[in-house]
């Protein structure tokens, strides 16, 4: 296992390119796996998604506290409510924004052993699996920010 490099949004245009849908889950899956949930952690992360560090492979890992969620191939099959919350991101450093996302979802993936698997989410959990899910669309939070008026 190793630390990846992490992918800044100024200098790689990979967070905007679409990633490809995972088609056997190989020993380099796994271990792109394993090098991401490290990669995660040590950068004081929730959420990584592959395009991060530089692969446009449609698997991300989430971790907000209840242990880590391998999401490969995700779909969002359900949604409901809506909350607006500041968010960040690993690659795009020393900007928050605020960012309307559902607060309960449903999402279907296969997990790193091939398994189908269905992942109900809701508040935290659900706002990341969200934010990681754009970028394997190349959307970064920045993209769906809104923008903050300041009363006098």
């Amino acid at each position: 296992m190793a630390l990846r490099q992490i992918k800044y949004y100024q200098k790689d245009d990979i967070l905007r390119k679409k990633a490809k849908t995972v088609e056997k889950i190989d020993d380099r899956t796994k271990l792109l796996i394993s090098d991401m949930i490290d990669t995660m952690y040590h950068a004081e992360g929730i959420g990584l998604a592959a395009p991060q560090v530089g692969i446009l492979k449609r698997v991300m890992v989430v971790d907000v506290g209840e242990g880590v969620h391998v999401l490969i191939n995700p779909k969002l099959i359900k949604q409901s409510g809506e909350d607006t919350d500041y968010e960040g991101c690993l690659s795009v450093p020393g900007i928050k924004g605020k960012v309307t996302r559902p607060v309960e979802i449903v999402v279907e993936a296969l997990n790193r052993e091939g398994k189908k698997i269905r992942v109900k989410a809701s508040a935290l959990l659900a706002r990341a699996i969200c934010h990681e899910m754009d970028h394997l669309e190349g959307i970064l939070f920045i993209d769906k920010s809104i923008p903050e008026v300041k009363e006098n």
